[in-house]
């Protein structure tokens, strides 16, 4: 009796023990983890550091990237897959079916979006833009420009959707917009009927008016009226105008992390990425007279403002 009551303790102990080692093996493992699946038409180094960096920041989801040709019909994938779309072909594939898993469509302009999509908005499918904000644009100008009253945009029949919101963010700040028409960007005649009525120049994320064919006519006309350029994005601020709001990999990073740390029910349907950077041309602004952009201070104040109700 004495030793089969030694053995019962002995396996009592033992079971007590398991029951808390696998208690702490719980506590210790996240609450959930997700299967994560980047595609885009071409796989490339980019693409690879993008996905590298997201497995480094999620290390309890699985990361992956596949080439798109070589995956199924979206509907075919598990429901439980949080689908990361890199490009347009991939957005095109997954828009060719209704159902498929939840799916974030990373860095498309708004533009784009208004090419494949209209007014209406899939279920599943989230859009992170990569234009900058307008409103972040527009008060960018009355950081560094707060002389500058009438705000020059050109657009095109792609843009003009645009118009209205960029008024109604402009009105708020006592900004008022000039719009222009540019359908033939070998007729600088509309160029030069802007310039005479603005006193500054907010480029939108317009392909066909913004382009390394127009890169040259519009930079060169803005030195020659004195009349500065914000915008369109950091790339043109490097071609030659004067400044521009926007987001690099570390912040789509974040977005990202918040995002596939909330169920797919709750993602929106569309977001601007809320972390973002200001990049200036020293040498622009000394052409035109201006103050050096402080790119720092002026993202904070823009970043304090946009958290203030």
């Amino acid at each position: 009796m004495g030793d089969l009551s030694r053995m019962t303790c002995f396996s009592l102990n033992t079971l007590w023990r398991r029951a808390v080692l696998l208690v702490c093996l719980l506590a210790a493992a996240p609450a959930w983890s997700a299967d994560i699946l980047l595609t885009a038409a071409e796989d490339s180094a980019g693409v690879q550091d993008f996905t590298q960096a997201l497995a480094r920041q999620r290390p309890e989801d699985t990361v992956t990237f596949t080439v798109l040709d070589d995956l199924p019909a979206p509907s075919r994938l598990p429901a439980t897959t949080r689908l990361i779309l890199l490009d347009l072909p991939s957005l095109d594939w997954r828009l060719r079916d209704a159902q498929g898993p939840p799916t974030l469509v990373l860095r498309i302009s708004r533009l784009q979006a208004q090419q494949r999509l209209g007014a209406t908005q899939h279920p599943r499918i989230s859009l992170l833009w990569s234009d900058p904000p307008l409103a972040r644009q527009l008060r960018l100008i009355a950081g560094i420009l707060p002389q500058a009253r009438r705000i020059g945009v050109l657009y095109g029949a792609d843009s003009e959707f645009l118009l209205t919101e960029l008024r109604q963010h402009a009105t708020p700040l006592g900004l008022q917009i000039v719009p222009q028409r540019w359908d033939n960007i070998n007729d600088s005649r509309p160029l030069q009927t802007l310039f005479r009525k603005s006193d500054v120049l907010l480029g939108l994320d317009d392909p066909q008016l913004y382009n390394p064919k127009t890169a040259k006519n519009l930079l060169l006309s803005s030195y020659a009226q004195q009349l500065p350029l914000v915008g369109p994005n950091a790339g043109f601020v490097r071609a030659g105008s004067l400044a521009s709001t926007y987001s690099d990999q570390a912040d789509w990073l974040a977005v990202l992390d918040r995002l596939l740390d909330h169920p797919p029910a709750n993602w929106p349907r569309s977001l601007y990425p809320e972390h973002f950077k200001i990049v200036g041309n020293p040498q622009v602004a000394r052409s035109l007279g201006l103050e050096q952009v402080d790119e720092t201070s002026v993202a904070t104040r823009l970043a304090e403002g946009e958290k203030r109700p």
